[in-house]
């Protein structure tokens, strides 16, 4: 955080705005709402680590920014970034807001290491991301996808073990499991689960296929939820 007057504001916002985006506050000592807004700026500006840098304007003591804004309410708050306006807001906002406001500046994150192999997408990448980040959810569903389109079903069973269950890994391990018994959602899916309903209530085999092509077929299909009722009633 830096205080900014009419003689340092070319140096200190415009210029430096063509390295790092600048917020300029613009404040004064007797404006309630500006110094509720003040800490606000200060910790969300600053967790920005220096990625993003605050200008405060004190506009009773300097004039001449004030005018340049066309101010004629305070606080005011700009974004400068390339010497030019790119956001404002009026007015005291709650954290969320400025939070907002300020994400907007920040310059997309560089890929990490991890992020890279993911993108190359051979086997031998996910394998290097993979002893980097063990627990990754996106190492760990694209590494099992792609052992799930070459077959490998009980190495995608064993990946997806070590990350919590989601929409995603329980529709591929669900495709692994279907595949690996030679199916998958054809056109004869009702009388295939019209045939296991008959045994799922004392065959786990059958009842877990059963599972398996109600998620491969997904909540969006309407015969989902006409199987999964007719399997309530025939577990219970």
């Amino acid at each position: 955080m830096a205080d900014v007057t009419d003689s340092t504001f070319q140096a200190a916002v415009v210029e430096r705005s063509k390295q790092v985006p600048v917020v300029v506050d613009l404040w004064a000592p007797w404006c309630g709402p500006c110094r509720v807004l003040g800490p606000i700026l200060d910790k969300v500006v600053g967790a920005t680590a220096g990625r993003v840098e605050l200008a405060k304007v004190d506009v009773d003591s300097n004039p001449a920014v004030a005018r340049a804004f066309a101010v004629q309410t305070i606080p005011a708050v700009f974004a400068l970034s390339e010497g030019k306006v790119v956001d404002q807001f009026v007015g005291a906002q709650p954290e969320s807001v400025v939070q907002q406001f300020v994400d907007r500046l920040l310059p997309p994150a560089e890929p990490t290491e991890v992020d890279k192999l993911v993108a190359a997408g051979d086997e031998a990448s996910l394998l290097a991301a993979l002893e980097l980040e063990p627990g990754n959810p996106a190492v760990v569903v694209a590494l099992a996808e792609r052992y799930a389109d070459e077959g490998r079903t009980e190495e995608v069973l064993a990946l997806l073990d070590r990350i919590p269950p989601s929409p995603e890994t329980r529709r591929l391990a669900a495709r692994a499991r279907v595949e690996a018994d030679g199916g998958g959602v054809d056109d004869d899916i009702e009388g295939r689960l019209d045939g296991l309903l008959e045994h799922v209530r004392d065959d786990d085999r059958a009842r877990q296929e059963f599972l398996d092509l109600l998620e491969l077929l997904g909540p969006g299909d309407p015969r989902t939820l006409t199987y999964r009722r007719a399997l309530t009633t025939r577990l219970f």
